[in-house]
């Protein structure tokens, strides 16, 4: 007797998607798919072209056409995009993580150019974006309002950081990488302010008092965020710092780190301000203290435990997006309209280079005028920091739902060439940026080794298990010059320059912050909150004996 394999199929799908055993059968294929990419992004390394992000996407995009072909054109994903999975349980590991892992004497030192860019950059692209949607998308009749219009320059000035992640390296290019993913960081917490203040708004009635209050609104909660992401830090090194739970169990320690930098996620969203920036900072300060203040084995476990959770939400991410990009019943609804929605993604293709180019290049230059020669962000280097900055990824495909759909639905047909818009501008952004970046870095940036020839010395990394937030090791001389080197055109060694004057805070900024901060640091902040070289002394405990003997080599600095 015959068997129909596809009244099979389709029976088991309508089966698996109205049964309880539906989330059990979902979740074993996330978790077979995450496997895969583990496997497949291992073989693919080495590859000039292909990385981890790209394979993932990938894999999403083919086990969706599957899905869709199994199920005769009925479901094309086993779980709706939803923005609170990504931006409660899948985007913190990931900024933290990050946080907790940057190079901090690059990121501080260049700090200043990372929020020009972050916070400046992604206002200028919000407008440039709003604007060429306001002035090409009211003539196509696509039913949008100003709000829709607003939210489309929030939605598509939101980099992805994620992506560049793994597309830049920052041992082979310290200084692109501390520029693009910094202001990553802010650009995505400055887009999601944005967009939550379009919709707080009423903007029938756009006037000169509301965008103050706009402003105000932003600047409010970047530093409400900042410091209550310190706070935290802070909190969670002066707790395990006089406990010293790793008298008793290291998985206290553990623990108390995952859960002290989740709850600062969680408390920034609680009280209404940016979980991203809360918990960026976060990273920063227990990096910088709380992980010096446990034993040996909790440091090597927490280092591993954020960067394995953050790598596996990457991959989650980019497989979800991957596989919901063929949501049928978005395309049905455009379906009579293949052209117009081409048109659309074209056209916010076009508007994210010109709003990414307008900011790049200016702030480049200006930036440029208060660094030396050796400091200075050259012509090559803003290419690549424009085109790494192209690829938008979950972030704007999680504003966009928000924004566009009822619980990941809709049936109206400009909020659907909307979303469709979105995927495909997501899709063909990280799939072909992210193709060339790689090839574009080698071309334009000199080889690994010149680079490290030309970088400062770079400890400051849970990565090395010794070195501090923002190097502390530093000389004075290396502090405010920029080689690194105290000596002279004919190498004769000249006496160490001292920030005592007003001049010097000038000239050197972000050195003279620098080298008064480690100061401070070394004065009062370790001694309070622990750090290297102040790690409490218990007898017989399984912290190394070494640590005791930093406070004395560290005063002769």
């Amino acid at each position: 007797m015959g068997i129909d394999l596809r009244s099979v199929v389709e029976e088991t799908v309508r089966y698996l998607t109205t049964s309880d055993h539906a989330s059990v059968v979902s979740i074993t294929l996330f978790v077979t798919l995450l496997c895969a990419c583990i496997v497949i992004g291992h073989l693919l390394e080495e590859s000039p072209w292909m990385n981890e992000s790209i394979t993932a996407l990938l894999i999403g995009v083919g086990t969706g056409v599957m899905i869709l072909l199994l199920s005769g054109g009925k479901s094309s994903h086993v779980f709706v995009f939803s923005e609170d999975l990504f931006f409660i349980y899948l985007l913190p590991p990931i900024i933290f993580n990050a946080g907790f892992r940057v190079k901090k004497k690059q990121f501080f030192r260049n700090f200043a150019t990372i929020m020009m860019f972050g916070a400046i950059g992604t206002l200028v692209s919000f407008t440039i974006i709003s604007l060429g949607a306001i002035a090409i998308f009211e003539k196509m009749d696509l039913g949008l309002v100003i709000g829709d219009y607003l939210a489309i320059g929030a939605i598509f000035a939101a980099t992805d950081s994620v992506c560049t992640l793994q597309v830049l390296c920052q041992d082979e290019t310290p200084l692109l990488y501390s520029l693009v993913f910094g202001e990553g960081v802010v650009n995505d917490a400055t887009s999601v302010v944005l967009f939550n203040a379009i919709q707080d708004f009423d903007l029938s009635r756009i006037n000169s008092a509301i965008a103050l209050q706009l402003i105000g609104n932003f600047i409010y909660l970047f530093i409400s965020s900042t410091v209550l992401g310190v706070f935290l830090g802070l909190l969670s090194a002066y707790v395990i710092k006089k406990l010293y739970f790793g008298r008793h169990s290291t998985d206290r320690e553990v623990a108390s780190m995952m859960l002290m930098a989740y709850l600062s996620y969680m408390s920034a969203e609680l009280f209404y301000l940016s979980g991203i920036l809360t918990v960026f900072f976060c990273g920063i300060v227990m990096s910088h203290y709380t992980w010096h203040n446990v034993t040996q084995n909790s440091r090597v476990t927490t280092k591993h435990t954020f960067a394995t959770m953050s790598f596996v939400a990457e991959t989650f991410i980019f497989l979800y997006v991957g596989m919901d990009a063929l949501d049928i019943e978005k395309w049905r609804v455009v379906s009579d309209s293949p052209k117009t929605s081409i048109k659309v993604s074209a056209i916010l293709l076009g508007l994210i280079l010109v709003g990414r180019a307008a900011f790049v290049f200016p702030l480049s230059i200006l930036s440029n005028l208060n660094k030396s020669p050796r400091e200075q962000i050259g012509f090559k280097q803003q290419i690549t920091i424009w085109w790494a900055g192209l690829m938008r990824g979950a972030v704007s495909m999680a504003l966009a739902y928000n924004q566009f759909t009822r619980a990941g639905h809709t049936q109206l047909r400009g909020n659907a060439i909307m979303i469709t818009s979105t995927i495909t501008v997501v899709l063909f952004s990280t799939v072909v940026c992210g193709l060339i970046t790689k090839p574009l870095v080698r071309f334009l940036m000199p080889s690994s080794k010149e680079l490290n020839r030309s970088m400062s010395s770079e400890p400051g990394t849970p990565k090395s298990f010794t070195m501090p937030l923002l190097g502390s090791q530093d000389s004075d001389s290396e502090l405010f010059n920029g080689s690194g080197q105290a000596s002279g055109a004919h190498g004769n060694q000249q006496p160490i320059v001292h920030p005592s004057s007003l001049r010097m805070l000038l000239t050197t900024p972000s050195r003279t912050v620098h080298y008064y901060w480690r100061k401070f640091d070394n004065a009062f902040m370790r001694p309070v909150f622990g750090g290297r070289g102040f790690v409490p002394y218990v007898p017989g405990s399984p912290t190394e004996q070494s640590v005791h003997q930093w406070p004395a080599e560290e005063a002769k600095d």
